[in-house]
């Protein structure tokens, strides 16, 4: 697996390496990941065996798979679980994710579910959590979480600040404009967005950027009834 931060092949499948895909499947809180692994791998019996036999995989997959594998629906399911080795302690879906190299983090990135995309967003490479913030399945509560974070890379904040949709969330422009770690320059452009107790409080807080508590201070200043 070539770990080029650049390679970003999170959204071909059939390139997931095994280790990846059961990360994905243990996370899945939607089945259309199943059927998207599914009809991606149709040449690798190892992973359609894997969906066979886990069992969250919906029924509708399943049957799909033993018609590939040409198996009986009523006995393969049975005969594949019978088969399955038992580990003695099970990994926890953290310690899963971080034996993975580089290369397959960034296709969880952009594939994983939730818990995968909150281990991920702690991920010491940058280019882990970017690509979290291009996952179609992330949701604004997530988003506002990275923009509130102080630990996030800046290029993060920066991204978030770029998604005119996600700036149409009070919460999401609230957060960027009051962390510490937001560029100036991008938080100086969204205090204008604040309310007025907001900009109250910001212009206390000693934690932001003088410019940002000056500004929040204008604007108190020029939206104050006279």
């Amino acid at each position: 697996m070539d770990d080029d931060p650049k390679v970003l092949l999170g959204l071909d499948l059939s390139l997931a390496s095994r280790e990846v895909i059961e990360v994905l499947i243990e996370d899945a809180s939607e089945p259309d990941i199943f059927d998207e692994i599914a009809h991606a791998n149709q040449g690798r019996h190892e992973i359609l065996e894997l969906l066979l036999h886990y069992p969250d995989t919906p029924p509708q997959v399943k049957s799909f798979i033993t018609s590939i594998l040409q198996l009986p629906v009523t006995t393969s399911v049975k005969g594949m679980d019978a088969k399955r080795p038992r580990e003695a302690k099970p990994l926890s879906l953290l310690q899963k994710i971080q034996s993975l190299s580089v290369g397959e983090r960034l296709q969880l990135a952009l594939k994983g579910g939730r818990e995968i995309r909150g281990i991920l967003i702690k991920d010491a490479n940058k280019q882990v959590l970017l690509s979290v913030l291009d996952n179609q399945k992330i949701s604004e509560s997530e988003v506002e979480m990275i923009a509130r974070s102080r630990s996030v890379p800046d290029e993060a904040l920066r991204t978030i600040s770029k998604n005119r949709e996600w700036l149409k969330n009070y919460a999401i422009i609230y957060a960027l404009a009051t962390n510490p770690k937001t560029p100036p320059g991008i938080a100086v452009t969204l205090i204008s967005s604040l309310k007025l107790k907001d900009l109250a409080i910001l212009e206390k807080n000693k934690n932001v950027p003088e410019l940002i508590r000056s500004g929040a201070k204008r604007l108190l200043s020029a939206r104050k009834p006279r």
